[in-house]
């Protein structure tokens, strides 16, 4: 028996103790499961009722999310052009094609006929990189569909928490207690609300489908990515009519750009060939005659070419340390023809190219409808590869800042370092859009003293300027501080030449922009990209190599030429003679 200071034995657990932990569980439970019905029905909301502006070809566009598993087109009274959707789940899409923007035409003035054929190359343009137009809208929708997602789950808990708290605790207590018997019923009544808005989606879906076996396809489309696409109202006629010559505009840009870059990667690789074989037949000459020169004799015109472009240091004066060179593509002047966008790829997969520097003018006015142009080109450029933009006077706000969002670096008048390499511009400050509202809020000589204000205040230096308008080397190169300056504009190539204390290089058009033709389509003239190769032990340009696609999709890898040298300029020394343009002068006024 306990002595009275024991303490007293534990009492035991009440009989309540379990059945109210059970109980809680439960509550734990429903709400769980309450939180995820939330989260399913706002996602479901979110998802179905997402919508984005966007653009389509020459259109503007809206573009809805919908549950028929097809993708509808609209064209108002025409009628509409469907396809089977990609999307999961039975999700389709509709695209409400709207007006052409007036801005898309106001650069020039133009008849109806004129019109209409311009909209017929924007649509060639479109259907030549639809990827960067789906993938624009998909990202849109995408966004949409979060934001309304994140609305509706907001005020699902927001008329939740107002209900919680309007019907206070002793209400609460008192519809629990009614509701509880009812759980099961209410439980199937949920599911039963679930099961018959799948049947209803599954029914609409089935109906759809009924609808479109029965509508006939167009085989206009065939051998195109609209193959097996349906057409309803008055537009199955038009396409019929007029369908074919789009068709065969697609079918020719293709068959054209698919040559051009066979072609280029054929003339590539023969010239790697030849030039193993150069290098290979210089080195058994030095071992044959100790390094006391070259033999002797005329050497080829090959020979000539890429033995002496070659500013690589010899076997003898190179050392373990040295960097290997940094080798940069340049493009100019694309004027949003998509068609280059492939050889853009090979070409940089080919040379090894590191850095794309972009000089500017990658659209034609700069509107929205033209997005899908800088994005296709975005997208050409391999993964791993830097690519830098000087925006051109035909680039817009908002087409760079869509450059941007796809990848691009835009430079805004400060430095950047892109793998060691300094590198500085800014945009063009003149817009070239409409022709009534032309601006131009800085001239070119003031910019280039910008800029050489920047470069010679950089405590780490310039290495290269890049800037789309040529006109502000004189004051841009007058101080020494930029070595070398990369433009466009032009739609002509002018070789590397001194400019006051720099060298400036202009490349012409890579999309062979031709005065009053359409940037668009086979080219119209020769396109031309250029490779330059940067030594980060000097900090020097080493060379620069020409590539040229011809405008019967043939191909010429040039070999490389040496930099120039800078050469001190007298201080009596007035002015510097200008060379003269070594391309073929196409429009210098519209570039």
């Amino acid at each position: 028996m306990p002595g009275p200071d024991a303490p007293a034995p534990d009492a035991p657990p009440s009989p309540a103790a379990a059945p109210d932990r059970a109980g809680r569980r439960r509550r734990w439970v429903v709400r769980a499961l309450l939180a995820v019905v939330a989260l399913l029905a706002a996602l479901v909301f979110g998802v179905t009722t997402a919508t984005a502006e966007s653009s389509f070809g020459p259109h503007e566009a809206r573009y809805d999310v919908t549950t028929d598993a097809t993708v509808t087109v609209d064209l108002g009274p025409l009628g509409t052009l469907q396809i089977d959707s990609p999307l999961p789940l039975g999700l389709g899409a509709r695209v409400t094609v709207e007006e052409i923007p007036a801005d898309v035409d106001a650069l020039h003035g133009v008849d109806t006929l004129q019109a209409l054929t311009g909209d017929l190359s924007s649509y060639l343009q479109f259907f030549t990189g639809p990827q960067a137009t789906i993938e624009d809208a998909a990202r849109a929708l995408v966004a949409n569909a979060l934001w309304r997602t994140l609305a509706a789950l907001v005020v699902l808990v927001a008329v939740w928490t107002a209900g919680w708290w309007l019907l206070g605790a002793a209400r609460r207590a008192e519809l629990g207690a009614r509701l509880t018997p009812h759980a099961a019923q209410l439980t199937a009544g949920g599911l039963a609300v679930v099961l018959v808005g799948t049947l209803v989606t599954a029914s609409e879906r089935g109906d759809a489908a009924e609808r479109t076996s029965s509508q006939r396809t167009s085989a206009v489309f065939d051998g195109t990515p609209l193959e097996g696409a349906r057409i309803t109202g008055r537009l199955g006629g038009i396409v019929d009519t007029y369908g074919g010559l789009v068709v065969k505009a697609f079918q020719d840009n293709e068959d054209f750009y698919d040559r051009a870059d066979g072609a280029l990667v054929a003339a590539w690789d023969d010239w790697e060939a030849r030039r193993a074989t150069v290098e290979a037949a210089a080195d058994h000459d030095a071992d044959d005659e100790d390094g006391a020169g070259s033999p002797a004799g005329d050497p080829t015109p090959d020979a000539t070419a890429t033995a002496g472009s070659s500013a690589a240091p010899t076997p003898e004066e190179s050392t373990d340390e040295e960097a290997e060179p940094l080798t940069l593509l340049v493009i100019s002047d694309l004027h949003c023809n998509v068609g280059m966008a492939p050889l853009i790829t090979s070409l940089v997969e080919r040379s090894g190219a590191e850095v794309v520097l972009d000089a500017g003018d990658t659209t034609m006015n700069g509107t929205s409808v033209e997005q899908y142009c800088v994005t296709t080109f975005a997208r050409a450029v391999p993964r791993g590869v830097d690519l830098v933009t000087a925006p051109g006077n035909h680039d817009s706000a908002e087409t760079t800042a869509q450059y941007a969002r796809a990848g691009a670096t835009v430079l805004d008048g400060g430095v950047i370092d892109v793998r060691g390499m300094r590198i500085l511009g800014d945009k063009d400050p003149k817009a070239t859009r409409l022709i009534t509202t032309q601006t131009q809020d800085e001239s070119y000589a003031e910019v280039g003293e910008r800029l050489s204000d920047v470069a010679c205040d950089e405590p780490d230096g310039v290495d290269l300027v890049l800037f789309h308008n040529p006109r502000t080397a004189p004051a841009l190169l007058a101080d020494g501080c930029v070595p070398a300056l990369v433009s466009g504009h032009m739609h002509t190539r002018t070789d590397p030449e001194q400019i006051g204390e720099g060298i400036r290089y202009i490349s012409s058009s890579t999309a062979g922009a031709q005065e009053n033709e359409p940037r668009i389509g086979p080219l119209k003239g020769t396109a031309e990209m250029t490779l330059l190769r940067w030594d980060p032990d000097s900090r020097q340009i080493l060379d620069w190599q020409l590539v040229e696609i011809g405008t019967d999709a043939s191909a010429v890898v040039h070999d490389p030429e040496p930099w120039p040298e800078v050469v001190p300029v007298p201080e009596e020394a007035d002015e510097v003679p200008t060379a003269t343009p070594t391309g073929a002068a196409t429009a210098p006024a519209q570039g």
